[in-house]
């Protein structure tokens, strides 16, 4: 099932054994890492290995999911049905064969505005019935539908599926967002679904600082067949990104993802520590990072939008997941988020399997968003 992808499996070959210092001679292709401070003298850190298995429980679970694009509807209309309801329940309220005068346009404006799709992309909304439709009397089916058409063309631009590059393996994605936001099950979710593909997945828990975070990339670990590199509390997350990649490097990892801390209550210490990770680790590969995800959790509604804007200050993050679509009344954030800074949508979380991480596609979400039949 191809949904973020798909390409061949290579045999992981095994890891040399470690050393203290990064080697004198790295892989081909590999740019020789300069002496710094940085990479001092540190502990080794714990390789979680995993006996090889046909299909982790995670991964059967992508692998015997039917790819209908009914059931992406499906799910996402289920998943969406919160933000849906207040949606077209409001809609229907104030549209049965109304006029679209200003009352009635500052009316839909407030309602757009309740469902968190931001001043901008509500705006640019209002502005696009007023050009079209203004004057005219209404019925509540065209008007959702007709919003759902808007809803879309804004969404467009920024769905860009997150694909590999197996050119560049190991392919390093770095997962960041403030605690809570559902990255380490973003991870999991991403490793199982290239998994079913075929790509062998490493994962690094660099959330030192949260005992709990690094356990539960273990289990996940476990539960998709992925390794995982980890340290020992308060370890060093630079240190223990470079010395993973450096792993994922000698064992023939397609991917390498990094999960992060997520401290925005202490913002300078944050913006140091990301930056120093990325700073090390492109003295293994200049290319790394590959991918920066930023997680978004999609029940804190424009709060997701202000955590966008920090983390573009912090790092440059190159596209989004917005997670718990299936918990919130607020999916229209998603609208606001690609309106504001029109980054890529990669995916939106709803609900809690494997497959409820979905590629982002512009017309089911902006359907299921208002709560339009599927329209082929």
């Amino acid at each position: 099932m191809a949904l973020f992808g798909r390409f061949f499996r290579r045999k992981p070959a095994e890891a040399p054994e470690r050393t203290a210092d990064p080697p004198a001679q790295p892989p081909p292709g590999q740019p020789v890492p300069a002496p710094a401070a940085e990479l001092a003298p540190r502990a080794a850190p714990e390789i979680l290995q995993l006996e090889p298995t046909p299909a982790p429980d995670l991964i059967a679970e992508v692998a015997q999911e039917p790819p209908a694009r009914q059931g992406l509807f499906a799910r996402l209309r289920q998943g969406l049905s919160r933000t849906a309801e207040k949606l077209s329940g409001g809609i229907g309220q104030l549209f049965t064969r109304r006029k679209l005068d200003e009352a009635a346009l500052e009316d839909l404006s407030d309602l757009l505005l309740s469902a968190d799709l931001g001043v901008a992309a509500s705006e640019r909304i209002i502005a696009g019935f007023r050009s079209t439709r203004f004057g005219r009397e209404v019925t509540e089916r065209e008007v959702r539908e007709a919003l759902a058409a808007e809803i879309a063309e804004i969404l467009a631009p920024v769905a860009v599926p997150l694909v590999p590059e197996p050119s560049r393996a190991p392919w390093v994605v770095l997962v960041v967002g403030v605690n809570g936001t559902g990255k380490t099950t973003t991870i999991a979710k991403l490793a199982a679904q290239w998994g079913a593909q075929g790509l062998s997945c490493m994962l690094a828990a660099c959330d030192t600082f949260r005992a709990a975070a690094v356990e539960q990339l273990k289990v996940w670990g476990e539960r998709t067949g992925a390794p995982v590199v980890a340290g020992a509390p308060g370890a060093d997350a630079a240190g223990l990104a470079y010395e993973a990649l450096e792993t994922a490097q000698a064992q023939g990892a397609d991917v390498l993802l990094i999960d992060t801390a997520g401290r925005l209550h202490n913002k300078a210490n944050l913006m140091a520590e990301l930056a120093k990770v990325i700073r090390v680790l492109k003295k293994r590969d200049e290319t790394a990072p590959h991918a920066v995800l930023l997680v978004l959790d999609a029940t804190t509604g424009q709060n997701a939008v202000q955590q966008a804007k920090v983390f573009r200050e912090i790092t440059n993050v190159t596209g989004l997941v917005v997670t718990k679509l299936d918990g919130s009344a607020k999916g229209g954030v998603v609208v606001a988020l690609a309106q504001e800074f029109g980054l890529p949508v990669h995916a939106v979380g709803v609900g809690e399997k494997a497959l409820d991480l979905r590629p982002f596609e512009p017309r089911a979400f902006a359907q299921s968003l208002v709560g339009v039949e599927e329209i082929p």
